[in-house]
């Protein structure tokens, strides 16, 4: 058969269902998802629209892409301005909007080179060619011997590399065989990671709060004695701030609530507003500076569409105080949160706009609850089994938090 007959098989363009749409995900995708079953059609700040109208409130925020609420109007203006003008040179020429978007993501972030890519795990993949090339280069370490740490629960991605160093096993089982050169520590021991350096370590690799483990903050200290004793052994200290930074913890960082200063970090996400693939590595001169023209790159890295989106949706998280919200929203979010009574809650934790509630194993799982909220217009997602996770745009106000939490308190209760 023909492309144009395919074509021509394919249903016409008529209003799509959710049972239809459902359908044909199912019969044509790939099943690598078990999203819930609420297809969106439109979103607008912190609410959501499925395809019969319903409305929801965003409680996920797309993992932190979407801290500045769906398609803000001023990052969507930058995205359709340059749309028209300049999509893509590749890096074999210039383009106008890279250079700014350089000088601007490190005049907020205080690191003085910026290597843009993609996604997320490009660019934790960047960062860890840099430590390794550095450690080479000039830490002495004979070649093919550097070795990362990294901790228990941790999430950077699902590369054939990053999932070498993942504990969880569904991201490993038949992925193999996996890179070497790393070693998981148990996340919050400081003890551990002394304990393992050796003269191969090069840097040590962590969320500064586990995402995808369910919202896990390390106890109080953990990143500062981290910090001495990579400068007490001249480690690079490496920080993926990929759901935690750009406002999401209150801060711009998560690392700034231990008034540390990594050697690295790594960004994506809500660097472009959930509107396009937008990532970052950022670092000093020195660590930089182990790159050469041919080293490393991407077709589509530091694209000026992308860098025009990027460079809106740092401006609008600054100039319209999100992180400052995120940080007074958070604390009540969590306030409210806490206060509610059901047998089947073990613990609520977070920080800024980002609350776990972990359910007691008896409780049958989060994702029955997902479901019930979504039933109600809240839409959350589970994670490991038996936390919720809350982690809504940060334009969100006091009044759709009250909303939001009582539809909570009502499935955490009603059960």
């Amino acid at each position: 058969m023909t492309a144009t007959a395919l074509l021509d098989a394919c249903e016409p363009t008529t209003q799509p269902t959710s049972e239809r749409s459902i359908e044909l995900e199912e019969r044509y995708g790939a099943h690598n998802y078990r999203p819930l079953d609420v297809v969106i059609e439109r979103g607008e700040g912190v609410w959501l629209f499925d395809v019969e109208g319903r409305r929801y409130l965003d409680f996920l925020a797309a993992y932190s892409a979407v801290n500045q609420g769906h398609c803000h109007p001023k990052i969507v203006a930058a995205l359709t301005e340059q749309a028209a003008r300049l999509t893509l040179t590749s890096r074999a020429f210039r383009n106008d909007q890279l250079g700014p978007f350089c000088q601007e993501l490190a005049a907020l972030t205080g690191f003085a080179r910026v290597l843009p890519m993609n996604t997320g795990a490009e660019a934790v993949e960047t960062a860890i060619k840099a430590a390794r090339k550095w450690a080479y280069r000039d830490k002495g370490v004979a070649e093919g011997e550097a070795e990362i740490l990294t901790f228990e629960g941790n999430f950077h991605g699902r590369t054939t590399t990053l999932v070498s160093f993942s504990d969880d096993p569904q991201y490993r089982q038949g992925f193999g065989p996996f890179t070497p050169g790393f070693r998981v520590l148990p996340y919050g021991d400081a003890r551990a990671v002394e304990a393992a350096i050796g003269p191969q370590t090069a840097a040590v690799l962590l969320e500064p709060i586990q995402g995808e483990a369910g919202i896990i903050l390390p106890p109080e200290g953990f990143l500062r004695e981290l910090r001495g004793i990579c400068d007490r052994h001249r480690v690079l200290l490496l920080c993926d701030e990929i759901q935690s930074g750009l406002g999401r913890t209150g801060r711009l960082f998560a690392f700034e609530h231990e008034g540390i200063r990594p050697d690295g970090v790594v960004l994506g996400k809500a660097l472009s507003g959930g509107l396009y693939p937008v990532s970052a590595f950022l670092a000093d001169d020195e660590l930089m500076s182990v790159f050469s023209p041919g080293d490393h790159g991407s077709t589509y890295g530091g694209n000026p569409l992308g860098c025009a989106v990027a460079r809106k949706a740092l401006a609008v998280l600054v100039e319209e105080g999100m992180i400052e919200a995120s940080a007074r929203q958070g604390a009540y979010l969590l306030e409210r949160v806490r206060a509610i009574r059901s047998k089947h809650v073990k613990q609520v934790r977070g920080r800024g706009l980002w609350v776990a509630i972990e359910l007691h194993r008896q409780a049958g799982g989060a994702r029955r609850f997902c479901e019930a909220l979504a039933q109600l217009g809240l839409l959350c997602k589970d994670t490991h089994g038996h936390v919720i996770r809350m982690a809504p745009p940060l334009t969100i106000t006091r009044a759709e938090i009250d909303w939001a939490v009582e539809r909570v308190e009502q499935v955490l209760r009603e059960d």
